[in-house]
């Protein structure tokens, strides 16, 4: 075989245009897992068309994720991690938490950076079983379980799925299927009303017990 031809062939799992076995080329591969799955879904998008957009072999996709259902939990990671800081809004101590975390959620949805790709998550898990399991393990073992654990009030978990609940019922009426007066209400009007809702989840004890 002529040189030529040795130097045009590519080994199974190498990239193209970028050096395999490097951050920089798994970087790449979430960033084209994010872009496939917030513009095709999670039906629609194939380990191909991931490998595809990032520019490298499927086999490498492979190689670092795994199945399609790995890619998605990994670039769900990615795209949740402006969220997972809702812990420290709520260890900033009880009084103004329900505001705080009202803000706080509401605020990640309103940049559109960061809404785009939590866009993608919300629809693919709303249509796809697979998806809907992978969003759910993540939020439950990354987000609620870290929530609860802050919260000084009986059945913590609950209090924190309810808080949970309410800020996904608002983005899905608000930023999904857009329901109006909701969907173009002032940003602040909202946070003032949901508040007090979220304040009572997270620090109402409860009735006493005589």
């Amino acid at each position: 075989m002529s040189a030529e031809g040795t130097a045009g062939r590519r080994g199974r799992g190498r990239p193209l245009g970028a050096r395999a076995g490097t951050v920089e080329t798994r970087e790449r591969i979430l960033a084209a897992a994010r872009q496939e799955f917030s513009a095709r879904g999670y039906d629609k998008t194939s380990i191909r068309s991931i490998a595809k957009s990032a520019d490298v072999d499927p086999a490498l996709v492979h190689h670092y994720f795994g199945a399609k259902e790995q890619v998605f939990a990994a670039s769900i990671e990615l795209s949740f991690e402006p969220a997972f800081g809702v812990p420290d809004v709520l260890a900033a101590g009880a009084d103004g938490v329900g505001e705080r975390l009202a803000r706080f959620f509401i605020e990640i949805w309103e940049n559109p950076v960061t809404r785009a790709p939590m866009l993608a998550i919300v629809r693919s898990a709303v249509t796809n079983d697979t998806a809907a399991s992978v969003l759910r393990g993540i939020v439950l073992r990354r987000l609620l379980e870290r929530v609860a654990s802050e919260l000084k009030v009986p059945d913590p978990r609950l209090r924190a799925e309810l808080a949970g609940a309410q800020m996904m019922g608002i983005a899905i009426m608000r930023y999904v299927i857009k329901i109006e007066p909701l969907a173009s209400a002032d940003m602040e009007d909202v946070v003032a009303l949901v508040a007090p809702t979220l304040q009572r989840y997270l620090t109402d004890p409860g009735p006493v017990e005589e």
